[in-house]
């Protein structure tokens, strides 16, 4: 649709661009409703940047599997230049997946070491994945990333920066999972300021999220993200996520009654 623009003579993606969105609008909104739920900012600052990094390393790390195929170019390098192009080919990219479950890692890791309070950051951080996800997959949808499979209903790519995204018609699975993430946004949101489920909204997050994400990867086009027993790389972390919510919030009710 649009990959991009040229600027002062570099190339900025649409995706960069809208991921950047993504990471101020979520950011801002987190911080504002942590700081509305316990007076301080603080806490939800630090937790969000050590997260940042776990994003950034998770989503590449788990790019590089799903790229396993092309390991072996790693190992054939003449110079070390080679080697850092390379090595930046195949983990280049970023999976969403990778991203949310280094972000997690990361952002436990951070809660635990410096004490804050773990169900007020995790509830906060319920919606704001959910935000910073729609914008993503906008920025996806316009630079050609992640498409559709091919369909009478949708958009033709003739520029995309996936060469494989051009020339057929394909599914906008992209939009459709921006706005399924719009609508958890919004629901997690409201619970949120209702103050419902506290401790438990980013389980609830893990519960529902998967289940969009398995059926949408049936429109998904870009097969060459690998399988795992039938399943598509994530439809296959989808089933864990969604199993390991569940007991989770299984539980946590069973604490709470135990506690009762």
């Amino acid at each position: 649709m649009f990959p991009g623009f040229d600027l002062f003579g570099k190339f900025i993606s649409s995706y960069t661009l809208a991921a950047l969105s993504g990471v101020f609008a979520a950011g801002i909104f987190a911080i504002l409703k942590y700081k509305k739920r316990t007076g301080n900012s603080y806490p939800m600052l630090i937790t969000l940047l050590f997260s940042s990094i776990g994003v950034g390393v998770g989503g590449s790390l788990l790019y590089g599997i799903t790229n396993i195929r092309y390991w072996q170019y790693i190992f054939s390098f003449d110079t070390f230049e080679e080697l850092i192009n390379n090595i930046a080919y195949v983990f280049g990219g970023s999976v969403f997946y990778g991203g949310l479950i280094g972000g997690i890692i990361a952002g436990m890791i951070t809660i635990k070491v410096k004490k804050y309070p773990a169900a007020d950051i995790t509830d906060c951080a319920a919606p704001t994945v959910a935000l910073f996800h729609t914008f993503g997959r906008v920025g996806c949808f316009l630079g050609g990333c992640c498409y559709g499979v091919e369909s009478d209903f949708g958009f033709i790519y003739h520029n995309a920066l996936i060469e494989s995204a051009n020339g057929v018609r394909r599914f906008p699975v992209q939009l459709f999972e921006a706005g399924f993430e719009l609508i958890l946004f919004i629901v997690l949101w409201r619970l949120l300021e209702a103050k419902r489920l506290k401790g438990r909204l980013f389980l609830l997050y893990l519960l529902i999220y998967p289940v969009g994400r398995f059926i949408l990867e049936f429109f998904r086009g870009d097969e060459y993200r690998g399988f795992i027993f039938g399943l598509s790389t994530s439809q296959f972390i989808s089933v864990l996520l969604f199993s390991a919510a569940g007991v989770g919030l299984i539980l946590s009710y069973m604490r709470e009654k135990k506690r009762e």
